[in-house]
């Protein structure tokens, strides 16, 4: 029977352990990249992973997600119906084949996975609801819906309530209903926010031609 050198064994074994530590810490973070805005970075490395493991869903959603903050829509689209191929219940998915087909025109498909994600989604501060809200709210206003928009843009800014622009179409949403006072109070809010916004500046001005 062969004897086994246990320092040897001991030795091989540390440095196979400092060897994964080095690598692991080497290993490029695509989730980081993608928070830093180092979008294409981060495309390049859920690319790999990817075909490393093509069941990693977490490579999946981050890889969509900087897609689509790159502007590569189409690819987006094209990439998240790859991912809900693997699995058809990640809402992470959902969504953000939702935003790709909302920036390249389809609203209502993006409309009704919207509608899928928000109802099913649990809102814990660490998802992007507020995000399907207001894309809901956007696509309603395309479609002239506005109490609708009102509805989601509302909920919108209940769920993040520093984000100016969403403030300053919750505005535009009421305007074009008539409810001319809570628009300018929509309108007020996204000023405080940002007192340069545009379409705040306009739209109360608007607005108040019809409350004086």
């Amino acid at each position: 029977m062969m004897k086994i050198n246990f320092r040897k064994l001991v030795l091989s074994v540390v440095l196979v352990s400092v060897v994964s530590a080095v690598f692991a810490q080497n290993k490029a973070d695509a989730l980081k990249l993608y928070n830093d805005g180092k979008y294409k970075e981060a495309i390049t490395v859920c690319e790999d992973e990817i075909a490393v493991n093509p069941n990693n869903m977490n490579s999946w959603v981050v890889l969509c997600w900087a897609l689509v903050a790159n502007r590569q829509y189409a690819e987006a689209e094209r990439r998240s119906t790859e991912a809900r191929r693997i699995n058809n219940y990640d809402l992470r998915v959902i969504e953000v084949q939702a935003e790709s087909k909302y920036y390249i025109g389809k609203y209502n498909e993006a409309l009704v996975l919207f509608q899928r994600y928000v109802a099913t989604v649990q809102e814990n501060g660490n998802n992007r609801l507020g995000r399907a809200y207001y894309f809901m709210g956007e696509i309603y206003i395309k479609q002239e819906k506005y109490h609708h928009a009102d509805i989601s843009l509302t909920t919108a800014v209940h769920i993040e309530e520093l984000r100016d622009l969403w403030w300053g179409r919750l505005g535009y949403a009421r305007e074009k209903s008539g409810d001319w006072k809570n628009a300018i109070a929509a309108y007020d809010k996204a000023l405080q926010l940002n007192p340069y916004q545009q379409i705040a500046v306009d739209g109360k001005a608007r607005c108040k031609t019809h409350v004086q």
